[in-house]
């Protein structure tokens, strides 16, 4: 969320965040270079070309997965949090790992003939048969879902977009199914290792499995008890400094309950940009951050910083015997900021 669109706002924290990534991909790809050439040998050896190809295919989904626990992880473990602030970043990362991938693939298997290299792919081994799947067109399917995320990650694409915006970048999940295909009825069928196909069932059991946990957990939050039709928030001491916290009213939406230095509020917990949790987010910069996509509003007016224009209801707090007492209902009209 920025006034004015610029290609990336860098900060030291996105520097370092940046510069961690890239060079995980590439002691990624350097391990798995010297590691793969070993694993084959005699006529079973692979040549340089296929274990570059596996290399980078294999970071592409390693990096993939690591992008799809990153959000639940930071559900179930606060700690996580700041690996989900640049995840778009892991995002355009992933297309050019995958882009790669898929040109040393084209290169391989599709450059040797008259017919151009796309042609071949779209042609070569496209049936579906009982006998194969074409397996290279699920990699390609899900190639274009990266670029179409990747160019579109930009805070310019969110804004004129809008809606549409969120359901775009919601096809990461039909594309991790296709890469998993993709990999299934690809490279598997000449495995002989249990290994690889243990690995793949456990990457994405792992991926449902942390999703599923953080839904459970979420929708685990019991409702507040009321009192005199205050709701009961908990224990002011137990709220740490720049956080917030949910409060269920019963048949309600949440409520995020933030401490900002001294002073506890209340504002409405679902971001008004795409309905981002707002109480799993934290405040910087005197503001509540929609941890989704960085929406900001001040915890004592809802209102976003200037000259943004979104608000949120705010909700009256009160300290009684050391809990945090919050009114249900919203005031009628937030003051301004």
């Amino acid at each position: 969320m920025s006034v004015k669109y610029r290609l990336v706002q860098w900060t030291p924290v996105k520097i370092a965040y940046d510069g961690i990534a890239v060079a995980g991909i590439a002691g990624f790809i350097a391990l798995f270079t010297k590691l793969g050439g070993g694993v084959y040998e005699g006529a079973e050896a692979l040549s340089s070309q296929v274990v570059a190809m596996r290399a980078w295919g294999a970071c592409a989904l390693t990096l993939l997965t690591v992008i799809l626990t990153i959000g639940p992880a930071a559900r179930l473990e606060p700690r996580f949090a700041p690996l989900l602030y640049n995840r778009r970043h892991l995002g355009v990362l992933l297309f050019f790992v995958a882009a790669n991938h898929a040109r040393l693939v084209l290169d391989y298997y599709h450059a040797f003939s008259d017919v151009p290299k796309l042609e071949s792919l779209l042609t070569f081994d496209a049936a579906f048969t009982g006998a194969s799947l074409p397996f290279q067109l699920f990699g390609a399917a899900a190639l274009l879902i990266f670029f179409l995320m990747a160019a579109t990650s930009h805070d310019f694409w969110q804004k004129t977009l809008g809606p549409a915006w969120k359901s775009l970048h919601m096809l990461v999940y039909p594309a991790y199914l296709l890469v998993m295909m993709h990999v299934a009825f690809g490279a598997l069928q000449w495995e002989t290792s249990p290994f690889f196909p243990a690995a793949l069932i456990g990457s994405a059991l792992g991926v449902c499995g942390l999703h599923l946990a953080a839904s459970r957990a979420s929708n685990a939050l019991p409702e507040a008890t009321a009192t005199d039709g205050w709701l009961d928030a908990g224990e002011a001491a137990t709220l740490a400094d720049g956080r917030a916290r949910a409060v269920c009213p019963p048949g309600g939406e949440r409520i995020a309950v933030i401490r900002s230095g001294e002073t506890i509020s209340a504002i409405h917990g679902v971001c008004a940009h795409q309905g981002g949790p707002l109480y799993e987010g934290r405040v910087l910069d005197g503001c509540l951050t929609c941890p989704w996509h960085g929406w900001q509003y001040h915890p004592e007016t809802g209102a976003s910083p200037p000259p943004f224009e979104e608000q949120v209801p705010v909700h009256e707090v009160r300290l009684v015997g050391g809990r945090i007492l919050v009114n249900p209902d919203p005031r009628e009209e937030a003051s301004d900021a």
